[in-house]
């Protein structure tokens, strides 16, 4: 396989897993459980939930409770919140590969 087609192929892949993660996180997101996290429902079960509740965040979230903020339709915030984690998450794996690659190549070339 000739190099040109070898990258052809990793984009077609790349763009389709890509569709997948953003179309899954835009159609399953509103059906996520309303149920507390780990975290918190340890809290609740132990009884400190209360304590937590008391205390301002240190940061304010960009999307609380998983909802975009001034997004009347709880669905479609839900789905715009979870395209936004994807893409999110996205971000931050290609600078951790760039950053990655870009140290191996430095490495290489002492």
């Amino acid at each position: 396989m000739t190099q040109p087609a070898r990258k052809t192929g990793n984009l077609r892949f790349l763009l389709g897993f890509l569709t997948v993660a953003f179309v899954l996180a835009a159609l399953v997101s509103p059906f996520a459980s309303d149920w507390a996290d780990g975290l918190e429902a340890v809290a609740t079960k132990l009884g400190f939930i209360e304590h937590a509740d008391a205390q301002p965040p240190v940061v304010e979230s960009p999307l609380p409770d998983y909802t975009v903020p001034g997004v009347e339709n709880e669905g479609l915030s839900t789905s715009l919140a979870g395209v936004a984690g994807t893409l999110a998450t996205l971000l931050v794996m290609l600078a951790l590969g760039w950053g990655i690659a870009a140290r191996k190549k430095a490495g290489s070339s002492e």
